[in-house]
């Protein structure tokens, strides 16, 4: 049974009045299938779109956040795109993710909250972070290299520009319900004395820097953070990756609360200094979902991302707009 006292929200608790109580929550959320609660949603949303008038649409499209256009713009965001894509390595693969992915991969994988994603009524929900789905196209490569080689199964690099939609709301400048995010992961094994850990933290901090910088970004500031004290050598590791960049700032960020629970052992943010003013482009750190996702403890990711709408919009603002 569904608990009631995991029912959150005025609103929902007086939509389940109307519906006859929180037994439809475990009817729909427990007792009926996949497939059978799939039948039910599609017969009740055509059933709602057959009574909406082309009139109601244009309303709805003018009001609803998740389908308006981007406020960067096409050319803008496809120069910064091209700009990013310069300095991505053969070595990592370039894919087309698809703009869904299976329900419960932000949640069940991530950590995220469901209601921050925009779930379907197809049992899967709109991308919200191109690392997740990145992560499980690893995690399949993973197993099969495994299977083939064992231990000696070489590291999956892959990297992605894809545009997402998260549904919480977000206050100030640069907050889009939609947007562009490049983003890498690189899913390897635990080798001993953080060697996978070092490694790939150097090349992925070298490849979003010089992106940065091929770009245009004057000063790139990485603030790193040492979640555990046993990963010290991963901040060094970082450091010495970056010792040739000299338009790259390192400063440590020891008090950075988000991400604490979502990162471990170590993680870092990205971000491009514009007249004395910081503007955060990005972030990244290691995870454990591979390792949950294929049940083996010595599997590593090291994930990271960075926006290119904030970017576009950095580098070349819109022009202020006339008062009327």
């Amino acid at each position: 049974m569904a608990d009631p006292d995991t029912v959150e929200g005025a609103a929902l608790a007086r939509v389940l009045r109307q519906a006859g109580g929180a037994e439809i929550l475990n009817i729909l959320g427990v007792r009926l299938s996949g497939s059978d609660l799939v039948t039910l949603l599609l017969a009740a949303f055509r059933t709602r779109a057959g009574f909406l008038t082309p009139a109601d649409v244009l309303r709805r499209y003018a009001e609803d956040r998740f389908v308006a256009p981007a406020p960067a713009g096409f050319r803008r965001l496809r120069r910064a795109e091209d700009l990013l894509l310069s300095a991505l390595p053969d070595r990592f693969e370039l894919l087309t993710l698809a703009p869904v992915v299976p329900l419960g991969t932000h949640s069940a994988v991530a950590g995220v909250n469901q209601n921050n994603v925009l779930a379907t009524i197809r049992g899967s929900e709109v991308a919200a972070d191109p690392t997740n789905g990145l992560a499980l196209e690893a995690a399949v490569r993973r197993r099969e290299l495994l299977a083939r080689h064992g231990r000696s199964a070489p590291p999956v690099r892959l990297a992605t520009l894809q545009r997402v939609i998260r549904a919480q709301r977000f206050a100030g400048a640069g907050r889009f319900a939609h947007f562009n995010l490049f983003a890498l992961v690189t899913a390897g094994r635990d080798t001993g004395s953080l060697a996978f850990e070092r490694r790939s933290c150097g090349e992925q901090l070298r490849i979003l820097c010089t992106a940065l910088e091929a770009a245009g970004v004057q000063t790139v500031e990485v603030a790193i953070t040492v979640l555990e004290p046993s990963a010290a050598p991963i901040a060094e590791a970082a450091r010495a990756a970056l010792a040739d960049h000299p338009k790259v700032v390192l400063r440590d960020d020891p008090d950075r609360s988000g991400g604490r629970g979502y990162y471990t052992g170590w993680c870092f943010k990205i971000g491009a200094v514009l007249d004395g003013e910081r503007v955060e482009l990005g972030d990244g750190g290691f995870v454990d979902w591979t390792s949950r996702l294929l049940g083996n403890r010595k599997e590593r990711l090291l994930v990271s991302a960075l926006s290119v709408d904030r970017l576009a919009l950095l580098l070349d603002p819109p022009a202020p707009q006339p008062e009327p």
